[in-house]
């Protein structure tokens, strides 16, 4: 199966193309710019495999959390390629796709702990054998750490994400043993292709949002008609 993986969710626009036992990775890190930089990493990485979109069987995007266009760039443009070729998509969390990054270099229960600013925290558990252990979620930093006090998971919780030193510094103040078992910023595009090799599709994928829009429609001003 050649599955065509894109991540522009959060600090990177990264695609993988997974052929078999073969595979082109791109990724170059950045904050913003990812609709601009996407299709011609695209086409670059299919050029390399020496393919094109009609031989590709599934594609694989994340749909957040991460910051709204990064997350509406990578979904549109799936949901587009997934259109114009008559493949199926998957939809990858960013929480998956960091948790399994991690795990490459050690597979331990870990918390994956991201940096959604304003003193808030996306979050999620993972067993050891990978399997969510709690839903994702936008906690502040505080309360976060009491919930996995709560939920009998800090000692010895094993941290990783933007986050991660953030979060094991705070539970250590609380007299809890956490380490931080990375910082990634963005996950490896090949692990999400990975995980949709092995997820059957759903439908459309559609975002995940675990924050309000920072927009907000403004209210109808009175019209001066003087």
């Amino acid at each position: 199966m050649n599955i065509l993986a894109v991540d522009t969710a959060l600090s990177a626009c990264s695609v993988a193309i997974l052929l078999g036992d073969r595979a082109v990775v791109r990724c170059e890190p950045m904050p913003r710019g990812h609709a601009e930089a996407l299709m011609p990493m695209l086409a670059d990485a299919l050029a390399e495999a020496g393919i094109g979109y009609g031989a590709i069987d599934r594609f694989a995007v994340t749909v957040g959390p991460g910051t709204f266009t990064g997350v509406r760039v990578g979904v549109a443009a799936v949901r587009g390629l997934a259109l114009a070729t008559g493949r199926p998509a998957v939809g990858v969390t960013t929480l998956e796709a960091l948790a399994a990054t991690a795990r490459r270099r050690e597979a331990v229960a870990m918390l994956v702990a991201m940096d959604a600013r304003r003193d808030e925290i996306y979050a999620q558990t993972f067993s050891a054998e990978g399997e969510p252990t709690s839903r994702p979620q936008i906690r502040r930093l505080d309360d976060l750490i009491d919930g996995l006090a709560d939920a009998g998971t800090a000692a010895g919780m094993a941290v990783v994400g933007s986050a991660a030193e953030m979060v094991a510094d705070a539970a250590r103040a609380a007299g809890r043993e956490a380490r931080v078992l990375g910082t990634d910023s963005a996950p490896d595009p090949l692990e999400i292709a990975r995980i949709a090799s092995e997820r059957a599709p759903e439908g459309p994928v559609r975002p995940l949002y675990l924050r309000a829009p920072d927009a907000k429609p403004q209210a109808h001003a009175a019209i001066d008609r003087r």
